[in-house]
């Protein structure tokens, strides 16, 4: 494959990122680590045919603690909410991951391209055990903490996975399905007890030596394979690159998260998603942030507030059912000690949310829109004028554009197909394929466009706006229902806390709008009949009332 000119990926790239003062020096320590890729982005130099975040980006900010030019700072910083806690350098971090990398080539002998499964918690050895794979060039799949023993169970026949690494709570889970999984070699449990037939993960990896060569990958080897959900069939394997999510932010450092070394960074989502790799991982660390994690068994408004309020965090990442949370408690006795950056995304959140955490702290709420193949495609960046409900500008390295079934593009303001522009040149950032799958992956392109399936519009300014999944459309008696636009009239009533609106069949009108409500605790005792019919009439005064929900 042909090395490109970075000139040739887009033509966004034509944005200044923003000068960053740190110590009065601006971008002192983020260019260090950034200079060498500085013609890249000019379009002066091809992109690098081989890299590793671990190596190239992870000790480059060793190197630079090492000579002093980095203040004393942690990169990580881990609380339990017990007491715990666990604070690592760069330097720390790079030798605790070379222990790591050891347990998994040395004493489970796995190889470069070798399948490593990691269901784990918010808990420090999920961020080694991301290190050490990149340094090991093996590829992570991580899962989310929920899976049960029939997810495990397809997770592993599919990926062919040798090792699986999770903790005392998942391992009878594993063994339940264990036998039936022939790729299946190690298992490793992260716990102070033991199992039969699992090897203990934190005595190997203290014992180990704190030297690892770290391999050599090129930009388009595999990195991390994430499982997605589609509306049919099972979970489909999505593979992303050394370049897709370690090179990428190395170039577009403006957009999304936008942070400095100085900023500590909260990722309050789980390990199974890409948005924590992207906040928790890589953007963040390539910036020389801090990463900040609170274990959260369970997520509560108190806590989280309490956390904001005791330690310096600049941003924080979440998604919009954790600002629909937050914004029901009484924010007037909480005063965060440093927060500034407040983000939200995994799926668009609500005008009257954002009005309302803006009023109650001061604080804008930035919106970005992803996909697990693509990780952030929009976003509204500092600096950025804010629409309520939009989820701002295409995002470096991506050319996105709103296209119909011919991949056509279509003018602002017509209602079409969010996509992403992959000919000539496919961009940095796209996924590699689905894995196994030719057919679907082939499905994902039309024309010269990876089409996300969601639709949505963009207006004159180049915001764009979402309206639903292609396949989430409730046409009702001809009229194009958005749930989106439902559940935004529904969350604005004081009765509802969370919703969900999807279709449902009629024999008159073809489908109607169903609507499932979580009360507010001080509706939750309420006649649910009467106020179910005084939610319909709510919907019909805020939205065109043909959208309002027929059914509960």
């Amino acid at each position: 494959m042909k090395i490109c000119k970075l000139r040739a990926l887009t033509s966004l790239w034509t944005l200044k990122p923003p000068c960053r003062t740190f110590h009065g020096h601006p971008r002192l320590l983020v260019s260090d680590v950034h200079s060498q890729y500085e013609s890249v982005r000019r379009g002066e130099q091809e992109i690098p045919k081989y890299f590793n975040f671990a190596s190239d980006v992870l000790d480059k900010w060793s190197e630079i603690e090492k000579a002093g030019k980095r203040p004393t700072k942690s990169a990580f910083w881990w609380i339990s909410g017990n007491g715990e806690e666990v604070k690592w350098n760069f330097q720390e971090l790079g030798i605790l991951s070379r222990k790591v990398a050891n347990v998994l080539t040395k004493v489970c002998g796995l190889q470069k391209g070798d399948r490593v499964f990691v269901v784990l918690p918010r808990i420090p050895e999920w961020w080694l055990l991301n290190v050490a794979c990149i340094r090991a060039g093996i590829v992570l799949i991580p899962g989310i903490s929920q899976l049960s023993a029939k997810d495990i169970l397809y997770r592993l026949q599919a990926s062919k996975a040798k090792c699986i690494i999770t903790n005392d709570i998942l391992a009878p889970a594993v063994d339940s399905v264990a036998s039936e999984c022939q790729f299946l070699k190690y298992k490793l449990m992260v716990s102070k007890g033991s199992r039969e037939g699992w090897l203990n993960f934190n005595d190997l990896y203290k014992n180990q030596p704190a030297d690892h060569p770290c391999a050599k990958t090129r930009l388009q080897d595999s990195m991390t394979i994430f499982f997605t959900s589609g509306t049919t069939g099972s979970p489909k394997m999505v593979e992303h690159s050394q370049g897709s999510l370690g090179f990428r932010p190395l170039l577009c450092e403006r957009f999304w998260l936008d942070v400095a070394p100085s900023d500590t960074v909260w990722g309050i989502t789980d390990t199974g998603w890409i948005v924590t790799s992207l906040t928790s991982v890589f953007d963040a660390w390539s910036s020389g942030s801090c990463v900040f994690v609170h274990q959260l068994p369970k997520i509560e408004s108190s806590v989280i507030l309490n956390t904001l309020c005791n330690f310096p965090i600049d941003t924080i990442v979440g998604a919009p059912t954790l600002y629909r949370m937050l914004v029901q408690a009484d924010l007037s006795s909480y005063k965060f000690m440093n927060l500034k950056h407040c983000l939200s995304g995994g799926e668009p959140l609500n005008p009257e949310v954002i009005d309302q955490w803006k009023s109650k702290t001061g604080l804008d709420i930035h919106e970005v829109y992803g996909q697990t193949e693509a990780g952030i495609i929009c976003s509204v960046s500092k600096g950025m004028k804010i629409k309520p409900g939009s989820m701002g500008k295409a995002a470096p390295p991506f050319d996105v554009q709103i296209v119909d079934k011919n991949a056509n593009v279509l003018p602002p303001g017509q209602q079409g197909e969010i996509a992403v522009r992959s000919k000539p040149v496919r961009p940095l950032g796209l996924f590699t394929e689905y894995i196994d799958n030719p057919k679907k992956t082939a499905e994902s392109e039309r024309g010269d466009f990876y089409v996300t399936g969601d639709r949505g519009t963009m207006d004159e300014d180049g915001y764009f706006w979402f309206i639903g999944r292609d396949d989430d459309i409730i046409i009702s008696s001809g009229y194009r229902i958005g749930p989106f636009e439902v559940e935004s009239a529904l969350i604005e009533h004081p009765a509802v806390a969370e919703t969900a609106v999807v279709s449902s069949p009629d024999p008159l009108r073809g489908e109607v709008v169903k609507a499932f409500v979580v009360l507010s605790d001080a509706f939750s005792s309420s006649d649910c009949e009467s106020l179910a019919r005084d939610l319909q009439e709510h919907v019909k005064k805020t939205t065109a009332p043909y959208k309002y929900p027929r059914k509960h």
